[in-house]
């Protein structure tokens, strides 16, 4: 199938794409998204994924662009000039290639739940890089609560680089609620307290809770967990990123789980 050049704003399928770019009602009405890169656009083939549309810059090399439409042989292929281009992709340095696709939704495991719970996680980048911590350590679920970032945004994917294909998430959640229908141990990480995460029995079903970059957990969400834990700092510095301190819980979980 021969390769479409799009050269005006006012083109329909532009205008869809940018729509994907910039809104996320317009993601979630459609249950559709933007891959930005050939990184993100290998791991969603190898997730089993299967894009509606590639779309590339004119600048960006044909032959490499054969080939992707060889691994995609539904896709529609777009070709824009670059200054369009630029105008869907959320980075400085375009990578020349977008693919629109549809959300995937990955199976829950049925092992011992390991989840992590995100409250009002507002960056996209940390948001994403959150995920693909959750992934890397094996995690059954992630469940965000309503005032998120959108995971599917494209700078979350980036941040992501993959996760969101392979790790099912629950959006808009209550936590307070979800926290009180969890059948296992749910730990809220939060500054002084005395419990320290590496002391705590992380072996059976457990949610690891992280609050927003700058306010932390609300108060409601630390009443309803089942316990609240710190990780011991003993360097001059008053509180860790999110994302890190996510890290460090959750493979503190793995570790346990290995021994």
């Amino acid at each position: 199938m021969s390769e479409t050049v799009i050269t005006s704003r006012d083109n329909p399928l532009f205008k869809r794409l940018k729509k994907l770019a910039e809104s996320a009602r317009a993601r979630r009405e459609a249950q559709m998204t933007l891959l930005d890169g050939e990184h993100l656009l290998a791991a969603y083939l190898d997730a089993g994924g299967q894009p509606y549309t590639l779309v590339r810059a004119e600048s960006f090399d044909a032959g490499r662009f054969e080939q992707w439409r060889g691994r995609c042989p539904a896709a529609k292929a777009i070709a824009l000039p670059d200054a369009l281009f630029d105008e869907l992709t959320p980075v400085s340095t375009p990578t020349g290639l977008l693919a629109e696709s549809a959300w995937l939704s990955p199976t829950a495991s049925e092992d011992t739940p390991l989840i992590i719970v995100l409250e009002d996680i507002q960056d996209p980048g940390n948001l994403g890089s959150m995920l693909r911590t959750g992934a890397a350590a094996g995690a059954t679920r992630a469940v965000l609560s309503k005032g998120c970032h959108d995971p599917w945004s494209p700078k979350a994917l980036r941040g992501g680089q993959g996760a969101q294909f392979v790790l099912p998430i629950e959006r808009g959640v209550d936590v307070p609620a979800w926290c009180a229908q969890f059948k296992g141990q749910s730990l809220a990480l939060a500054l002084a307290e005395d419990r320290s995460v590496f002391s705590s029995d992380l072996t059976g079903p457990l949610a690891l809770i992280v609050g927003n970059e700058g306010a932390g957990l609300s108060d409601d969400v630390r009443a309803a967990a089942t316990a609240t834990v710190q990780i011991p700092m003993p360097g001059k510095m008053e509180s860790l990123n999110a994302s890190a301190a996510l890290a460090i819980a959750v493979f503190e979980a793995v570790r346990q789980r290995l021994v």
